[in-house]
């Protein structure tokens, strides 16, 4: 089995792993020891800079009693072009699963088709499974659950919105995106990911429309990793997309404000409302941690 989106799961093994990341948090706080995987290695495969997705999968390899091996392309054949098939059929014989973090989703697509141990997507152009996984922990922590709770996503219609659709279609709970024109999520994309969904899912342009009566306000950068060229065309069409004070004023009194990190403050989000005190971004990275721990376990104890 890989994780390569929330598409790769069913509804009752999300609600699997969330449980269980809860549990393994609820232990890590206590103190109590859970090594299950010694003498198990976990490889990670990075192309695109990360803090959070290496430090927390890491963390909790070593948590579970595993290691890890970090590699990115200018330590690897991989930077010399070395082809993806080949370095997934040899490390499969090396490591018992691989995190993958790179660009076009084709190239996690193909090295799970050609590793015999799982495949982990740490992030792609097009999805982040992991990462959303997380952000909806928290909402369960902060909220009680999310049925019946209504997320809006505000900004780019990128990797992070295409998983939130995702997650949104599988779990059942209600999703309004709010995003300019020729930033939205591809409709081919939408059409598919939300074919028999249950809850209402709309992308709209307009940002107030989509913060009012929210539970939980949501955003990601203007510009991805790759996009930075493209900074200054962006920022310019986002004007008005921001997380701020008055955003904030249109949700529900309890509603909570998430950020995948790392943010720009005071373009996407300001920092009063990212220090303020419905903001639990600082929870939410927390939970990356518990959340991997949760997809390692899952996909070893499945080989």
């Amino acid at each position: 089995m890989h994780l390569l989106t929330i598409k790769d799961l069913t509804s009752d093994a999300a609600q699997g792993l969330l449980g269980r990341a809860a549990a393994l948090k609820a232990w890590k706080k206590a103190g109590i020891p859970y090594s299950p995987f010694i003498g198990r290695t976990l490889g990670l495969i990075f192309e695109k800079a990360s803090t959070r997705t290496r430090v927390s999968f890491e963390a909790g390899m070593a948590q579970l009693g595993g290691s890890s091996i970090f590699i990115s392309p200018k330590d690897s054949q991989m930077g010399r072009g070395e082809p993806v098939r080949d370095t997934a059929r040899v490390l499969s014989r090396y490591v018992d699963a691989v995190v993958v973090r790179t660009f076009a989703h084709t190239i996690v697509e193909e090295f799970a088709h050609y590793s015999t141990v799982p495949v982990i997507n740490g992030l792609t152009d097009t999805h982040h499974p992991c990462q959303v996984l997380a952000d909806i922990m928290t909402i369960i922590e902060r909220k009680g659950g999310y049925s019946g709770v209504k997320v809006c996503w505000i900004g780019d219609g990128n990797n992070m919105a295409n998983s939130w659709i995702e997650a949104a279609a599988l779990l059942g709970f209600d999703l309004t995106l709010a995003c300019p024109d020729g930033h939205r999520p591809d409709p081919d994309f939408f059409k598919r990911a939300t074919e028999g969904a249950s809850s209402k899912i709309k992308v709209v342009t307009d940002p107030a429309e989509a913060a009012t009566g929210a539970d939980v306000l949501n955003t990601d950068v203007w510009a991805s990793m790759g996009q930075e060229a493209e900074a200054a065309l962006r920022k310019a069409a986002f004007a008005g997309y921001q997380i701020n004070r008055r955003m904030l004023s249109l949700a529900n009194k309890d509603a909570i404000v998430l950020h995948c990190l790392p943010a720009h403050r005071d373009e996407e989000i300001t920092g009063e409302v990212m220090e303020g005190a419905q903001s639990v971004i600082w929870d939410q990275a927390e939970n990356r941690l518990h959340i991997q721990k949760a997809i390692i376990e899952m996909l070893l104890t499945s080989c």
